[in-house]
C-alpha cells in the first residue's frame, strides 16, 4: 500500500522555520501570512503523526523529532537543488583552434547547421598558425594541415584535401589584354608560401616576379578583390565571391597540393560533445569537395 505524498509546501515551510526559528521570519521569506505558515506546520505534523515544533507565547522551537527531521530535510533539499543546478547548467563550449582563413571562410559559415542539429553544444573558435598543445592551452581540438608524405596525428580525423586554384577580380581582366600570368602580380599567404610555385610548375607556366605574400590568405583574397593581383587559394574559400562575380576563376582545374586538413583530437577518451562535433565535421568535409569556377574570358 503506497503512502500519500507529504505536502511539499508544508515541508518547505518547516525547513524555513527550522532555519530562522521564527514564524514571522518564515512567513516573510515565503511571502505568506504567519497563520498560513502555522497551518502548513500543522498539516505536516498531522501527515507525519508526530509533533515537530514546540509552540510558546512568543517563541517557537523544534522537538527532538523535529530536529532530526530538519537535518534530513536540509540534506534532501540540498540534493534537489544540486540536481536542478546540474540540469540547468549549460556545458562549456567546445574550444576549437583553426587557421584564420579556414575558420572564417569554411568552418564558421557552416556552424549554424551544426547548432541547428545540436542546440546544446556551443563551439568557440580561435585562430592561430602556431602548433597547439591541446592540454596546456585548454583547447579541445585543432584543425591543422598535414604536409604530403607526413604521418597523420594519432587518433586524428582526416577532413579534406588542400586544393588550390587562381582567382582575380573582373577589373584585372578588362581591356582585352591577357594579364595572366606573366604580367600580373601574384598574391598568396606566408602560411602557404609554396602554393604558387607548385601551381605554376604543374601548369607549365612562369611568373615575372615572386608572389606578394600576406600574413593570411584572407588578406590576400581581399587584395585580389581590390584588383591588386591574382590570389591562389582553395576554391571553397572564395565560392561566394565567384558566384557573385566579385572574383573570377582563372583555371578550370584545382590542383591537389598533397596536403591534408586534419582534426587533431586529445589523446585518450573523447567526450560526447567533441565526438559529436568531430563526426559532423568529417561529414561536412566529405560532402563539400572543392571545385573550380568558370574559366577566364579570352581577349
Amino acid at each position: 500500500m503506497s503512502r500519500a505524498p507529504l505536502p511539499f509546501q508544508s515541508l518547505w515551510a518547516f525547513r524555513i522555520v527550522a532555519e530562522t526559528g521564527s514564524l514571522t521570519a518564515a512567513a516573510a521569506a515565503l511571502g505568506v501570512t504567519q497563520p498560513a505558515v502555522s497551518k502548513r506546520l500543522r498539516d505536516l505534523e498531522l501527515s507525519l503523526g508526530c509533533p515537530l515544533v514546540r509552540r510558546g507565547v512568543n517563541a517557537i522551537g523544534l522537538t527532538k523529532a523535529g530536529l532530526r527531521f530538519a537535518e534530513e530535510l536540509q540534506a534532501g533539499f540540498a540534493q534537489i537543488q544540486a540536481a536542478v543546478d546540474q540540469l540547468q547548467a549549460r556545458p562549456a563550449p567546445l574550444r576549437i583552434r583553426a587557421y584564420t582563413t579556414w575558420a572564417l571562410r569554411w568552418l564558421i559559415p557552416r556552424l549554424p547547421r551544426f547548432h541547428a542539429a545540436h542546440p546544446g553544444i556551443d563551439v568557440e573558435v580561435s585562430t592561430s598558425t602556431a602548433i597547439v598543445d591541446l592540454a596546456r592551452e585548454g583547447v579541445d581540438a585543432a584543425i591543422r594541415t598535414v604536409p604530403a608524405g607526413t604521418a597523420p596525428p594519432l587518433g586524428g580525423r582526416r577532413l579534406q584535401s588542400v586544393v588550390i586554384s587562381p582567382f582575380a577580380a573582373p577589373s584585372l581582366l578588362r581591356g582585352g589584354a591577357e594579364p595572366w600570368p606573366a604580367a600580373a602580380r601574384l598574391l598568396g599567404s606566408k602560411v602557404r608560401a609554396g602554393d604558387w610555385d607548385l601551381w605554376l610548375r604543374q601548369s607549365g607556366l612562369a611568373a615575372a616576379q615572386p608572389p606578394l605574400l600576406f600574413e593570411s590568405t584572407t588578406l590576400a583574397i581581399q587584395a585580389a578583390m581590390e584588383g591588386l593581383g591574382i590570389v591562389i587559394c582553395s576554391p571553397s574559400f572564395v565560392r561566394e565571391e565567384v558566384e557573385s562575380g566579385r572574383l573570377l576563376a582563372l583555371s578550370e582545374t584545382a590542383i591537389d597540393t598533397g596536403d591534408r586538413y586534419w582534426l587533431f583530437l586529445p589523446r585518450g577518451r573523447v567526450g560526447e560533445a567533441l565526438g559529436t562535433f568531430a563526426e559532423w565535421l568529417v561529414e561536412e568535409a566529405e560532402s563539400g569537395p572543392d571545385r573550380p569556377g568558370r574559366p577566364p574570358p579570352r581577349g
